[in-house]
């Protein structure tokens, strides 16, 4: 049995640690609340743009956006990766990564390149050691993402997609279901699908009122579309991003609660056994003093 004095060095070290995770729950609490009206905040914005996307693919135009044609053949695939920057959140981003390993490893076997753009330090550091093409990376969003940090990194793909590059953009994300749950997903970006699995349930184009969608276009079809679908596919990556921060506070307040839980479980053991041993260092000198008592 280990020593008195090394017993209570342990207590300490357990009660250092878990006023540090007591804070980290407490700081990730008073964020969460934050992170999470800003998610809802964006969710109609997303859910609109969708609309009107898939309007304008119902729509008898005389220019077809490349983002709504599909091509013939796939030969080459983008993917936009959103974690996050720090850890300590549970398992947020060894699922998604989890996800993104195992489609890596069928573009791979089916013969297709894979070009990624990284959200998060996470995300970068894993994709780096797996050996993966990453051609452009946004790391240190903090607490509050912006949304111009975010369009440089995704325009690559993008620009990538219309030149005819790439030939389907994916998307990996963690979306906030609530505080105690946070799923990752999966999901075609590019491009534009019939149906979407949106945080609020999935939305699929025959749920979209059918109707005759013949527009006025000004100045004209190509710069107005360009521009729309453009800002969709950015709101779609903001919002993401806005899902994953809200996720990220959730877990980690979890996680943290659950390591302050667990080192109170802990100190309690370590008190006893620290109890116990004490009460048998000094059963042991009675014991000796008794002996030398009846000796003399």
């Amino acid at each position: 049995m280990a020593g008195s004095k090394e017993i209570r060095n342990k207590i300490k070290s357990v009660q250092s640690t878990r006023k540090i995770t007591k804070a980290m729950e407490m700081v990730a609490a008073s964020k969460m609340k934050k992170a999470q009206e800003r998610m809802r905040a964006s969710r109609p914005y997303l859910m609109r743009a969708f609309q009107i996307a898939m309007h304008i693919a119902k729509a008898n135009t005389e220019y077809r956006h490349p983002f709504l044609a599909r091509r013939d053949e796939v030969r080459r695939v983008g993917a936009i990766v959103v974690t996050t920057d720090k850890g300590l959140c549970g398992g947020l981003n060894t699922n998604v990564l989890r996800l993104v390993t195992q489609r890596h490893k069928e573009w791979r076997a089916a013969g297709l390149e894979v070009d990624y753009v990284v959200i998060g330090g996470r995300g970068q550091g894993f994709l780096q050691r797996l050996g993966a093409n990453i051609v452009s990376s946004v790391v240190q969003l903090g607490d509050r993402p912006q949304i111009d940090r975010l369009v440089g990194a995704v325009k690559v793909l993008l620009d990538k997609y219309v030149e005819g590059t790439v030939d389907e953009v994916h998307i990996y994300y963690t979306t906030f279901i609530n505080t105690m749950r946070q799923e990752a997903r999966h999901g075609l970006m590019l491009p534009i699908p019939e149906e979407f699995q949106a945080p609020t349930g999935e939305i699929k184009a025959t749920e979209i009122a059918a109707g005759s969608w013949d527009y006025i276009y000004e100045p004209d079809a190509r710069e107005l579309l360009d521009g729309m679908l453009r800002r969709y596919a950015e709101a779609l990556v903001f919002q993401m991003v806005n899902e994953n921060a809200a996720s990220e506070q959730s877990a980690r307040m979890v996680a943290m609660k659950a390591a302050s839980d667990n080192a109170e479980d802990i100190i309690e053991e370590l008190q006893l056994i620290y109890n116990k041993s004490r009460q048998a260092a000094i059963t042991k000198e009675l014991a000796e003093i008794v002996g030398g008592a009846a000796a003399v």
